[in-house]
């Protein structure tokens, strides 16, 4: 198979657009189980910490790139038949599914979280916040999983829909 722009595009959506599924999905089945074990203030503290770290460029790139990319990829398989449909999906369901899902959701849960000064609220306090961010969090981040996992395997599937359009 000869190396196209369209080709190198395509591959970088799918890599990318794995990625962000396996960080999500592996986050789901061992982070999330794992600081529901855990004390209020140790999953508040830890929660805090975690969504400071998570901004860096690794994660931008894959978090972002995956739209990005799908949407070029996109674009330039305009016109392919169901590869072309096959990436609009993909391009759709993570644009709306994760970037949406975890702008709009998640990311005005994290600024709460944030927000709180952790050593001056009683334990009720922290217990109560806890409740309210943990559960809509978590939900949150099941449909940004799922719809990641879509993607994927939506842009997976272009790849192989016809070799001749890539």
């Amino acid at each position: 198979m000869e190396i196209t722009l369209k080709s190198a595009t395509l591959f970088a959506a799918i890599i990318l657009t794995g990625l962000s599924a396996g960080f999500f999905y592996a986050w789901q089945v061992s982070v999330i189980p794992g600081t529901k074990k855990v004390m209020d203030p140790t999953y508040m503290e830890t929660m805090q910490h975690i969504n400071r770290e998570i901004l860096n460029p690794s994660f931008f790139l894959i978090f972002f790139g995956s739209m990005i990319v799908l949407a070029i990829s996109t674009f330039q398989q305009y016109g392919s038949g169901v590869t072309f449909w096959l990436l609009l999906g993909a391009t759709v369901t993570y644009t709306l599914g994760t970037f949406a899902v975890t702008g709009t959701g998640n990311v005005p849960l994290n600024n709460e979280l944030e927000a709180l000064k952790l050593t001056k609220m009683s334990a009720l306090e922290l217990t109560e916040f806890r409740q309210y961010y943990e559960s809509k969090w978590n939900v949150l981040h099941r449909m940004r999983t799922i719809f990641s996992v879509i993607a994927f395997v939506l842009s997976l599937l272009a790849a192989f829909s016809s070799t001749k359009n890539i």
